[in-house]
C-alpha cells in the first residue's frame, strides 16, 4: 500500500462479521466507516466519500446490487468490492453488471479479502495516475471527446455521455496503445485483476456499449475494432 491514507466503507449487516472486517482493515491502515442495511449506505454518500465500498449482498432495505446500481446512476464512481454467501457465475454477473468491481464469496480468507482491497485500490491510482500523466485527461477522437477523471463524454452527435467507471477505464487501457491489439484477457486483469469471471464475454459486453455511444455506426465500427478470436484494437480516425 502507498502512504496515501485511503478511506473504506463496509455495508454489512451481520455484526459479528462487520466488526471483524472493520477491525482488520483499520489493523492495515485504512481509515473505515459502517453501515449495517442497503438504505443506510446510500444516505450515507449524501454526506461522505471514500475510496472503496465493501458491499455485502444480502441486506436489508436495498440489496447489495441495488445500492451498487443506485449509487452508479447517481454518478458515484467508487470502487466495489461485492462480499456474498453466494458465488455462482450468475450471481457473479449480476453484480459486474450492477457496476462491481470484484466478487468475494463467504466464508473467506482475512489475506485473500485484504490482497483484493489492495488490488482494487491500486487499480485505481493507476487510472488516476495514467489520466493525470498523459498530459491531458481529455481524449480526443473523430468527433468525440472524454474526459478521463470526469467520467464524461461527448459524442460525435453533440450529446453527453455519462461513462461509468468500467467503460472509462477500458477506453483507457485500449487509448494508450492505439492501434494495438489489446487481448481481452489484458483487458480483464488491468480492469477487473482477477479472472473472477465467468467469461470474456464480459468485456465484449463493455465494448459494445462504448460502440453505441461514441461510433457513428455501432455495427460497423471504425473506432473499436474486433480483431477476432484475439481481443480488440482501438483507432484514434477513421484509418482501419
Amino acid at each position: 500500500m502507498s502512504d496515501a491514507v485511503y478511506k473504506v466503507l463496509v455495508v454489512e449487516d451481520d455484526p459479528h462479521l462487520a466488526a471483524g472486517v472493520v477491525e482488520n482493515l483499520r489493523a492495515e491502515g485504512y481509515e473505515v466507516d459502517s453501515v449495517g442495511d442497503g438504505r443506510k449506505a446510500v444516505e450515507w454518500f449524501d454526506t461522505h466519500s471514500c475510496d472503496l465500498i465493501v458491499l455485502d449482498v444480502m441486506l436489508p432495505g436495498l440489496d447489495g446490487f441495488e445500492v451498487c446500481s443506485t449509487l452508479r446512476g447517481r454518478g458515484t464512481t467508487t470502487p466495489v468490492l461485492f462480499l456474498t454467501a453466494r458465488g455462482d457465475a450468475a450471481d457473479r454477473i449480476r453484480g459486474l453488471e450492477a457496476g462491481g468491481d470484484d466478487y468475494l464469496a463467504k466464508p473467506f480468507h482475512l489475506q485473500e479479502f485484504l490482497l483484493r482491497v489492495r488490488a482494487i485500490l491500486r487499480r485505481w491510482d493507476w487510472y488516476r495516475a495514467s489520466a493525470r500523466s498523459t498530459g491531458s485527461d481529455v481524449l480526443k477522437f473523430s468527433g468525440n471527446e472524454v474526459d478521463f477523471r470526469a467520467f464524461r463524454g461527448r459524442s460525435w452527435n453533440g450529446e453527453i455521455q455519462e461513462l461509468t467507471e468500467k467503460e472509462a477505464m477500458i477506453l483507457k487501457v485500449l487509448a494508450e496503445k492505439p492501434g494495438e491489439i489489446v487481448s481481452r484477457e489484458d483487458l480483464l486483469e488491468k480492469v477487473w485483476g482477477y479472472d473472477v469471471f465467468p467469461s470474456t464475454r464480459t468485456v465484449d459486453n463493455f465494448i459494445l456499449k462504448l460502440r453505441k455511444r461514441f461510433e457513428r455506426d455501432p455495427a460497423n465500427p471504425s473506432h473499436f475494432l474486433t480483431v477476432w478470436g484475439v481481443g480488440y484494437r482501438f483507432l484514434c480516425g477513421d484509418e482501419s
